[in-house]
């Protein structure tokens, strides 16, 4: 009697757990999403007035050109010299965007060198490489991950994060999205209402590894459940349902600097 109350105190905290880890990470995206919308916002505002008082010294110089002693040809020169300079800072200014982007494909491409480098031993059954949208995508499949229905990283698993880790910690200018996705398939067990829950378990086991086993900085990283939504292959196969399976480890530059400049850019 006293070991199926404690087996059932056991279902029953791990139940709460998958609710509550469930529910932070919800929330955490929530909040995430809310904030860039903010951020989004106030940057469109911010620009919006930049360019209101841009224009409003443009007006009122050219209306102290017009209402000055200066002859015709003066006021024209003068015009020509002030829409000079203005051409002259956009240009240094868009100079500086273009050498900021080459730096980032730059070190884009390198990072997806020193990837495919450092898991060359693995086969692309378990895990690609690739590059997409200026970020280097690393899928790993369940099978290289995870047994059937777990969320916990097997041996030949933890081996892929371990070199995969190694590049990661000397990457301190990237943010790695770590995505977790699962196919059509409903699950339902003791410990997963559901490939919500599967597909957001299985992407924090991976940051937990990365983060207290091999040190990657846990303020780099950004883990999310994507379920079902997102296939890449036709669910209607065993083989599709296999490749949508994956966890996938998205390296990104961090934008930091570029949106510094454009919000710089617009003030001009």
């Amino acid at each position: 009697m006293l070991m199926m109350v404690a087996a059932l105190g056991s279902c029953v905290g791990k139940k709460k757990f998958v609710a509550s880890e469930n529910g932070r990470l919800s929330a955490e995206e929530q909040v995430q999403a809310m904030s860039s919308t903010i951020e989004s916002q106030n940057k469109m505002l911010a620009g919006l007035e930049t360019d209101t008082s841009r224009q409003g010294r443009q007006i009122r110089e050219l209306q102290r050109l017009l209402t000055s002693n200066m002859s015709q040809q003066e006021k024209m020169d003068a015009l020509l010299k002030s829409q000079s300079g203005d051409l002259a800072e956009r240009e240094r200014t868009i100079n500086d965007l273009k050498a900021i982007i080459q730096k980032q494909n730059d070190m884009v491409n390198g990072l997806l060198t020193q990837v495919t480098d450092a898991l060359i031993g693995f086969s692309s059954d378990e895990l690609t490489v690739q590059m997409r949208d200026g970020k280097v995508y690393v899928a790993m499949s369940d099978k290289l991950l995870f047994k059937s229905g777990s969320a916990d990283v097997d041996k030949r698993g933890k081996e892929a994060l371990a070199l995969l880790a190694d590049v990661l910690t000397k990457q301190p200018e990237i943010d790695i999205f770590i995505e977790g996705h699962t196919d059509n398939i409903p699950i339902k067990t003791s410990r997963f209402t559901d490939n919500w829950d599967l597909s957001v378990l299985r992407a924090t086991s991976v940051v937990r590894i990365l983060t207290t086993e091999y040190r990657v900085n846990p303020t780099q990283i950004i883990p999310s459940g994507r379920s079902q939504y997102f296939p890449v292959a036709d669910n209607a196969t065993a083989d599709g349902r296999s490749k949508n399976r994956r966890t996938e480890i998205i390296l990104s530059p961090k934008l930091d600097k570029l949106f510094k400049m454009l919000s710089e850019y617009q003030t001009i």
